[in-house]
C-alpha cells in the first residue's frame, strides 16, 4: 500500500494527533476516517490468540482459538524451526480472528524461579530466548501480521509489577536483560515493543527515554512503534517525551487533552507528538496490507500443537521403566489426569478449540492394558487421606503406577509471584504414598517452572516434565510415555534443589518499592557455576530413550580474528535403538578478563536427528559477540585478546568436549585512563605501559630496595608493596614517590594523560 504519511499527518489536527496515541478501545486504534485512517486491533496471544468478541471489553470469554504449549514448554523444545511454525500458526488464525497484531512474545529472563508469569517467558538465559524469540517474530510476521515484543524490560516479578523500581547497572542490563530483545530488533524489526510497568532505576519504563529512545529506536535501529502495557502510563505527556507512541487501553479523554495542551504550551514538541503519529500510521497502514477473515485449520494447529508438546516435554529422570511397555495394569492417579492443567491464568488465558483429556489418551494407546483411575488431590488446598489411601489402594494391584500432578493455579498464575517451589502437600504426602506401595512409578508434572522435588524423587524411577503442555498436551504425553515420540526437550531454565540455593533469594522480591539486582550478572545456571552448587537438573538437561556419542571436535581456526568468528562442528551419533533427536550446545569460556565474567556462557546450539547408528556433522556458528562483554566505562561491547575455551556440550553440566582457541581483537578502543585510574589499569592499557612504564620501574627498584632487595620478601613495614599499589590510583601512588619525582605528582599524571590520550586520538 503506498501512503503518504507524511501528507495526512500535515492534514491531521492536533487533536486527532493526540487522540491517535492513545486507544480508541481495550484493543484498537483511533481511526481518523475522513484521512482515511482505519483502526487497528491487537490481541494477547504469546501461545494463542485471545480474541474478545467485543474491543472494548477486556474481561469477556475470548473466541475459540487453539491453545498451543505456554513458552516454557515451548522453549524447551530448543527448535528453531518449530517456533517459526508456531508463529505462522498464530498467524493464521489472527488473520481468521480479525487481528492485526499478536502481543508476543515475551522474552523477559527468568531471574527467579518464583516469578509468577515465568510460564510465559522463554528461558534464564539472553542467547536461547533471543533465538527462540526471532524464529517466533519471523514466523507470524511472514504472513503479514504483526508482533509485539515484550515486556521492556527488566519485568522479572508480578510482586509490585506495577510500581516496583528495578535496581540494576548498566553491564548487567545490557548483558542479561536486553539482549534478547536487542537480537528480536536487529534481526526481525518487530511492528511493536511492548513497555513494562516497572521502573528502572528510577523512571518508569514508559517514561524511560534512554531505554525507549535512545538505545531502542536510535541505537537499535527500531522502526516500529512503541505501546504501553494496559494500563502502564502514568503521564501521557512524559511518556511521549520518553519514547511511548501509542498508549493502551482507551479511550483516555483526559490523556488526549493532556497532550494537546503541552504541545500548545510548549511543554511538548509537536515534532515528538508528529513522529510518534508517524510510527503508528506506519504500523496501522502495513496491517492493512493482510487481508483479515476466513477460517484456520483447526485440526492442522491443534496436530501442531501437540507436535511441539511432546518436543518440550522433557524427561528428566528415567531408571529404564519408560517408555511403557508390556504392563497390563496401570493405575493413572492425580486430577490433571482427568482435568487436564495446560495453561497459565492471566492475560494470555485461551478459550481452546477442543482439549485432549490425558486419560482418555492413555486409554486409546493401551491396547490390551487396563487402566484404572483415582483422584489423588483435590482442587483446593485441603488435606484428604481419603484420596491418597484410594490411590495407594489403586496400586497395588496395578504393574505400574502414573500419576499426574499438576501445580495449581492458586500457586502460580500471572499477577502474584509463586512464595516457595513446592507442590501441595497433598501432592507432595500423594507422591510419597504411592511410590512407597508401587516401587514403579511415573511422576508427570504439569507446571509453568521449576518445582522442588527433593522430598520424593528417589523414591521414583521416572520422571516427565510436562508443562503447561496446551490443549494437545494430553495426547503428548501419552506419545511420550507409550514411545510413540522420543522425547528430545531439555531444560531452558535450571531446576534447583531448594529455594534457598536461588540466585536471587537474598534479594527478592524487594520492600520499600525498589528489588535490587544483587546477584547481578549470575542468574540461572551461571550462579552455580560460579558457587559450584549442586542443583536438581541442570540448564540444558534433558534425557532420551536413546543414546548419543560426540566425536572429532574441531573449530575452524585455532586462531581467529573476533570479527571473522568461528565454527565448531562436531559429529554426533545416535549409539541406541529408537530413532532421536539431540541438541547439541556450545558454551564459551573466557580464561582471563578485564571485567569479571560468568564461568561459561551459552553461545550456539543445533538440534539434529538421528535415526539408530547414524552419524551426522553438526556446525555451530560463533560470532562476535559470542566472544565479547558490555563495558560500561568503553559504552561498548569488546572483546580482548585472550586465550578461550569452547565447551562442547549435551547440558550445562555434561560437557563432551573442550577446544582451546586463541582470539586476536580488532578493536581500537579509546583511552579511558583517568587520575583515578589504577595502576594495574594504566599498565594493562598499552598507552598507558608505554607512558607509566618507566616511572613504575624507579617505584619498583626503590620497593626492592625497601625490602632489602630479594625477590618476594617483604618490605620494611611487612606487607608486599607492589601488590598494594597495583589497586591504587595513579595519583595516589605518585604522591607517596613525590620526593624521588621530577614535578610535583598531580602535574606528572596530567602529563601522563596528555600522552596517553594524545596517542589514542
Amino acid at each position: 500500500m503506498n501512503t503518504d504519511i507524511q501528507s495526512i499527518i500535515a492534514n491531521m489536527t492536533l487533536e486527532e494527533k493526540a487522540a491517535l496515541c492513545t486507544g480508541a478501545s481495550a484493543w484498537s486504534t483511533t481511526p481518523v476516517e475522513r484521512l482515511g485512517v482505519p483502526e487497528m486491533i491487537v490481541s494477547d496471544g504469546p501461545h494463542g490468540i485471545r480474541r474478545v468478541p467485543d474491543i472494548h471489553s477486556m474481561a469477556q470469554h475470548s473466541l475459540p482459538a487453539t491453545c498451543f504449549p505456554t513458552a516454557s514448554c515451548s522453549a524447551s523444545t530448543w527448535d528453531v524451526e518449530l517456533m517459526g511454525q508456531l508463529g505462522a500458526a498464530l498467524a493464521e488464525e489472527a488473520i481468521a480472528l480479525h487481528v492485526d497484531v499478536v502481543l508476543g512474545p515475551g522474552v523477559n529472563m527468568k531471574r527467579s524461579p518464583l516469578g509468577g508469569r515465568n510460564f510465559e517467558y522463554f528461558s534464564e538465559d539472553p542467547y536461547l530466548a533471543g533465538e527462540l524469540a526471532v524464529n517466533f517474530i519471523n514466523g507470524v510476521q511472514s504472513k503479514g501480521v504483526g508482533t509485539s515484543l515484550k515486556h521492556y524490560a527488566a519485568n522479572n516479578q508480578e510482586f509490585q509489577r506495577f510500581s516496583i523500581n528495578a535496581e540494576v547497572d548498566e553491564r548487567i542490563l545490557r548483558e542479561i536483560y536486553l539482549p534478547a530483545f536487542e537480537k528480536a530488533v536487529k534481526e526481525t524489526q518487530p511492528w511493536m515493543v511492548m513497555c513494562s510497568y516497572n521502573k528502572v532505576n528510577g523512571v518508569f519504563a514508559s517514561e524511560h527515554h534512554t531505554l525507549l529512545t535512545k538505545i531502542l529506536k536510535d541505537e537499535w535501529g527500531f522502526e516500529g512503534l512503541v505501546v504501553s502495557d494496559w494500563g502502564t502510563v502514568r503521564d501521557r505527556v512524559a511518556a511521549l517525551r520518553g519514547g511511548v507512541d501509542w498508549e493502551m487501553p482507551g479511550p483516555q479523554d483526559r490523556r488526549v487533552k493532556a497532550v494537546v495542551e503541552a504541545v500548545r504550551s510548549g511543554e511538548l514538541a509537536e515534532a515528538t507528538l508528529d513522529e510518534s503519529v508517524r510510527r503508528i500510521l506506519r504500523i496501522v497502514f502495513k496491517a492493512q496490507e493482510t487481508p483479515k477473515g476466513g477460517a484456520f485449520d483447526v485440526d492442522a494447529h491443534h496436530r501442531l500443537a501437540r507436535k511441539i508438546a511432546a518436543e518440550g516435554m522433557v524427561l528428566l529422570k528415567n531408571d529404564g521403566l519408560l517408555p511403557l511397555k508390556g504392563h497390563q495394569q496401570i493405575a493413572v492417579i492425580g486430577r490433571s489426569a482427568e482435568a487436564a492443567h495446560f495453561q497459565g491464568g492471566g492475560s494470555s488465558h485461551i478459550n481452546p478449540t477442543r482439549v485432549d483429556v490425558p486419560f482418555q489418551e492413555l486409554q486409546s494407546r493401551a491396547n490390551n492394558a487396563e487402566l484404572t483411575y483415582a483422584e489423588g488431590y483435590p482442587a483446593d488446598d485441603s488435606f484428604r487421606q481419603d484420596l491418597i489411601d484410594q490411590a495407594v489402594g489403586l496400586t497395588l494391584s496395578a504393574d505400574v503406577a502414573l500419576l499426574y500432578i499438576a501445580l495449581p493455579t492458586y500457586k502460580e498464575s500471572e499477577g502474584y509471584d509463586r512464595t516457595d517451589l513446592d507442590l501441595t502437600v497433598q501432592q507432595v504426602a500423594l507422591i510419597q504414598a504411592v511410590a512407597k506401595a508401587q516401587p514403579k512409578t511415573v511422576v508427570v508434572l504439569n507446571n509453568g517452572a521449576p518445582v522442588a522435588m527433593s522430598a520424593w524423587i528417589d523414591a521414583v524411577p521416572a520422571v516427565l516434565e510436562g508443562w503447561m503442555m496446551g490443549q494437545a498436551g494430553g495426547a503428548a504425553l501419552a506419545d511420550v510415555l507409550f514411545g510413540q515420540v522420543n522425547p528430545c526437550g531439555k531444560l531452558a531454565e535450571t531446576f534447583p534443589l531448594k529455594l534457598s540455593d536461588t540466585p536471587a533469594h537474598l534479594n527478592w522480591p524487594g520492600g520499600a518499592g525498589k528489588v535490587q539486582y544483587g546477584e547481578g550478572l549470575f542468574i540461572g545456571y551461571r550462579y552455580y557455576d560460579a558457587k559450584e552448587l549442586p542443583v536438581l537438573f541442570p540448564f540444558g538437561h534433558g534425557l532420551s530413550y536413546t543414546t548419543f556419542a560426540y566425536s572429532n571436535a574441531k573449530v575452524s581456526a585455532k586462531t581467529f580474528r573476533d570479527v571473522d568468528g568461528l565454527t565448531v562442528t562436531v559429529d554426533v551419533t545416535n549409539t541406541g535403538h529408537m530413532a532421536g533427536k539431540e541438541i547439541v550446545q556450545v558454551y564459551v569460556h573466557d580464561r582471563a578478563w578485564g571485567l569479571v565474567r560468568p564461568e561459561k556462557e551459552l553461545k550456539g546450539f543445533a538440534k539434529v536427528a538421528l535415526q539408530p547408528g547414524e552419524t551426522k556433522s553438526v556446525a555451530i556458528k560463533l560470532d562476535f559477540r559470542a566472544f565479547a562483554y558490555y563495558h560500561p566505562e568503553y559504552k561498548q561491547w569488546i572483546t580482548e585478546d585472550g586465550n578461550f575455551d569452547i565447551l562442547i556440550a549435551s547440558s550445562s553440566a555434561d560437557i563432551r568436549h573442550t577446544l582451546a582457541v586463541t582470539l586476536e581483537s580488532t578493536l581500537n578502543l579509546p583511552c579511558i585512563l583517568d587520575r583515578e585510574s589504577t595502576i594495574r589499569e594504566w599498565l594493562a592499557d598499552p598507552r598507558g605501559k608505554v607512558a607509566f612504564g618507566p616511572f613504575y620501574a624507579q617505584i619498583e627498584e626503590q620497593s626492592r630496595k625497601m625490602s632489602g632487595g630479594g625477590d618476594g620478601d617483604e618490605s620494611a613495614i611487612g606487607m608486599d608493596i607492589m601488590d598494594m599499589m597495583g589497586d591504587m590510583p595513579l595519583v595516589s601512588v605518585l604522591m607517596f614517590q613525590q620526593s624521588a619525582l621530577p614535578m610535583h605528582p598531580e602535574d606528572l599524571a596530567d602529563g601522563l594523560l596528555t600522552q596517553v590520550h594524545g596517542q589514542a586520538k
